[in-house]
């Protein structure tokens, strides 16, 4: 992220504050009170540069009739300053969204209300990374190919990580150096 941290943006799940809390969070020390008793133990803190911000859809007999930004880190006049030099200026979840139905095609286990189901996290969790870098290192998307569409482009290529698409026999041979 080169001291950058993105603009986070989600739906209401608990889980998301709470996680990015936890990558990110700075652990601040209370001040005692002088007060009798066990001093209160440290909090953990977004950092001032930390942007999150939540969708809230209201559905009314499974239509959405009301759409609610609110900005949990930062302020909301931030975030909306900082997404307005990408494709969206707006909070929305609507790439996450995209992503998530990419990996529910791609991956059995991760479908819904479906037959199928992983016997084991360790195994879901190395299928699912091969998809995540088959989508990043494999997969040319359109949106980022060249204008005359002669050069095909993956997401690692325009992040400037690799020069050409691998193929899946690439991907599979890859060893990491330690």
């Amino acid at each position: 992220m080169e001291g950058q941290k993105p603009v986070f943006t989600t739906d209401e799940l608990s889980s998301y504050k709470q996680a990015l809390l936890n990558i990110f969070g700075v652990w601040s020390r209370i001040e005692p009170t002088g007060m009798p008793g066990r001093p209160r133990n440290p909090v953990l803190e977004p950092p001032d540069d930390l942007l999150y911000g939540t969708v809230k859809k209201t559905r009314q007999k499974g239509v959405v009739i009301k759409v609610e930004r609110c900005a949990v880190f930062g302020s909301s006049q931030h975030i909306v300053d900082s997404l307005a030099g990408g494709p969206s200026s707006t909070i929305n979840t609507s790439y996450v969204e995209r992503s998530n139905l990419d990996w529910r095609m791609w991956d059995a286990h991760l479908s819904r209300k479906c037959l199928c189901f992983a016997k084991s996290l360790e195994y879901l969790k190395a299928k699912f990374a091969i998809c995540v870098a088959f989508y990043n290192f494999c997969r040319h998307h359109s949106t980022l190919t060249s204008a005359n569409g002669i050069k095909p482009t993956t997401p690692s290529m325009e992040a400037g990580v690799l020069s050409c698409v691998w193929s899946v026999g690439d991907l599979l041979s890859f060893t990491v150096c330690q």
